[in-house]
């Protein structure tokens, strides 16, 4: 008895099966990356998209079949705020999906702001909807849908029958009302949006549907963002747990509870609320620190600098030296996330000498990078008044031990690295599992959690030096800088 899982990332997709041990078996994965036909573009096809998500669950559910194992539910899980919108008859997307790291909708948020009062970043999709819209059905005359892509891949899979979010989903959309938890009808209006066109929300975990595209039908019992479900796969579901996903970005994702928070707005240390799953009609509440560029500053190691051949290999180049020397790398190669939010912040490299050398800006880079995770938990523990104890990580980079050393020695406590390197797949599996009983409850699911390794500080950083760098960095790009979404 297994749950399968579809995740869907920024750059790949796949289809899995989780157990009732919480392992992951029977992965199917593609590279499904978007394209950028010009810089600050980021497009996908939604329509091969939906192909490669039939064709990797099915792998999955006949290699299951064949190991005579049988599928009791479905997750899915996917990257937020990606835009799709589609003809209802059809189920033909009328454009290209715009990927949320698309900023062609700046201008937009701008003037959202100043002529409706509107707080939206161009990473949300409300202003995305309004420019395929305004550009392919600008008097609004069409039966069109919008969904991001846990949506777009809820109506594939349920062959054309279910057009439906979560919670978690919508709530990162710009285009929700926290206070009530449901769709902004200001919002919509101002954007002209049609409310009609939007999907129905509904719980993160609960009987969402038939997956009647899929070999057996099974039942859609699971549905959540994937910040959110790598936090539920971690098993950071109690008040004051943690985690951090380093890939792309680094994201952190704190666990609140029930209460329901009083502002909505980002804090002025950066973070801002995010509804972490919703159940039984019960919404648990979470704090969210975003790293712009976690994993991309190894890739322009590897890609554009070419001192390292592949990225697993930072850990053994930056292993042959036992610190960076004096070398600090600030990590800001698409401005600076939480606490800052400087997009006109640019990376920096300082206190290079004759003797810094491939070894030293390459450990530099890692702990750079381990630097800004301390200062998202730093953000997230001020903001909350929570202490984390131990900081729970999965992500490509969890799996370099360079980088998760210079992580516990950077956040002055232990860190916990997950069995399994994206936890987003293992916490879809669960909210579709208790949906059918797999997992009693949220304290079972908990309970389940057992490291790969534990990795306790054996040193620390110069913190005020950090924030020298980091106040360097800053505001080289003043245009940039002086946007505030």
């Amino acid at each position: 008895m297994s749950i399968l899982v579809i995740d869907v990332g920024t750059s790949g997709l796949r289809a899995a099966t989780v157990t009732a041990r919480g392992t992951v078996e029977h992965i199917n994965q593609r590279m499904f990356a978007p394209s950028s036909p010009s810089p600050g573009l980021v497009e996908f096809d939604a329509t091969a998209m939906g192909e490669a998500v039939l064709d990797v669950a099915g792998n999955a559910i006949g290699q299951a079949t064949a190991a005579g194992d049988t599928i009791d539910a479905l997750g899915i899980t996917a990257q937020r705020a990606s835009t799709i919108v589609w003809d209802r008859s059809t189920g033909v997307p009328i454009g290209p999906a715009l990927g949320w790291q698309d900023l062609r909708t700046v201008f937009d948020c701008i003037m959202a702001k100043a002529d409706h009062g509107l707080a939206l970043a161009p990473n949300q999709s409300a202003t995305k909807v309004a420019w395929l819209l305004n550009t392919f059905d600008p008097d609004r005359s069409r039966d069109l849908l919008f969904g991001t892509v846990d949506t777009w891949i809820a109506w594939v899979v349920s062959g054309a029958t279910l057009h439906i979010t979560d919670h978690t989903n919508a709530a990162v959309t710009g285009l929700y009302d926290m206070g009530r938890r449901t769709w902004s009808e200001q919002a919509c209006t101002a954007l002209g949006v049609p409310m009609g066109m939007l999907p129905t929300i509904v719980d993160s975990s609960g009987a969402l549907g038939v997956a009647s595209a899929l070999a057996g039908a099974p039942l859609i019992g699971g549905l959540a963002g994937d910040q959110q479900s790598s936090l539920i796969g971690q098993g950071c579901v109690r008040r004051g747990m943690a985690k951090i996903t380093f890939g792309t970005g680094g994201m952190l994702d704190l666990c609140t509870g029930t209460m329901a928070p009083t502002d909505h707005r980002r804090s002025a240390q950066g973070t801002f609320p995010i509804v972490a799953w919703t159940r039984g009609g019960q919404a648990n509440w979470g704090v969210e620190a975003i790293m712009l560029s976690a994993g991309t500053n190894v890739e322009w190691l590897r890609d554009d600098l070419g001192i390292i051949e592949t990225a697993a290999a930072s850990h053994d180049v930056a292993a042959r030296c036992e610190s960076a020397e004096g070398v600090v790398y600030v990590p800001a190669l698409l401005g600076l996330g939480t606490p800052k939010w400087d997009y006109g912040a640019r990376g920096t490299l300082l206190g290079i000498t004759r003797g810094s050398g491939r070894a030293q800006i390459v450990r530099a880079v890692l702990e750079g990078v381990a630097q800004r995770g301390a200062d998202l938990v730093v953000a997230a523990e001020t903001d909350t008044g929570l202490s984390i104890p131990t900081l729970r990580v999965d992500g490509g980079m969890s799996e370099n031990p360079t980088f998760v050393q210079a992580l516990a020695n950077a956040v002055g406590r232990p860190v916990e690295v997950s069995p399994v390197t994206e936890a987003t797949t293992l916490g879809a599996g669960y909210l579709a599992g208790l949906t059918v009983g797999t997992w009693s409850d949220l304290d079972e699911v908990a309970d389940s959690w057992a490291p790969a390794t534990v990795v306790e500080p054996n040193g620390s950083f110069d913190r005020d030096r950090w924030h020298q760098a980091v106040e360097r960095s800053s505001r080289w790009i003043p245009d940039l800088s002086a946007l505030d979404f």
